[in-house]
């Protein structure tokens, strides 16, 4: 793997009665969110040889209007994404080295987190990552704190 693209999840709706959190939905202004991300997404070329995405219901939503505008080969729906740290994304994307670049669609705090220790080589040195917040990372050898460099971020 060379570059890896962690995506957050758009905003969700507010859970119902009765409701898990991994079955919110999408909110009108997450809808609109993961769409410019595509678009933005697109824009830059970007163009995934492998799509690991949380099945939560708004990442899988946030994921089909991405994959609606790029070019994909390869997704796969990983539930030790949902509720994972930023080590535990990083045994995933281990697991994935072949792919030269990855798409992962996740969520907070483990794509911050995951952000940050790739950056800078600290975990503790995220500024966040809004919904449908794009950061773009090349890698420089093997994937290991502080070996990738921030190539773009984007934020609707």
């Amino acid at each position: 793997m060379h570059e890896l693209i962690l995506l957050r999840h758009a905003h969700a709706e507010k859970a119902r009665a009765g409701e898990a959190d991994d079955e919110r939905n999408l909110s009108l202004t997450g809808e609109a969110e993961a769409e410019a991300a595509a678009a933005w997404l697109k824009r830059r070329g970007a163009r995934p040889a492998r799509v690991l995405c949380s099945p939560s219901a708004r990442t899988r939503q946030t994921l089909e209007r991405v994959l609606a505008a790029l070019e994909f080969s390869d997704t796969r729906f990983e539930p030790a994404i949902y509720d994972a740290t930023a080590g535990t994304l990083m045994s995933l994307l281990d697991s994935h080295s072949d792919a030269e670049q990855v798409l992962l669609v996740g969520h907070n705090p483990g794509i911050e987190t995951l952000v940050a220790l790739l950056a800078t080589g600290q975990s503790g040195e995220f500024r966040g990552m809004p919904p449908a917040g794009i950061a773009w990372l090349e890698l420089d050898g093997s994937l290991e704190p502080g070996a990738g460099s921030l190539k773009a971020f984007w934020s609707p």
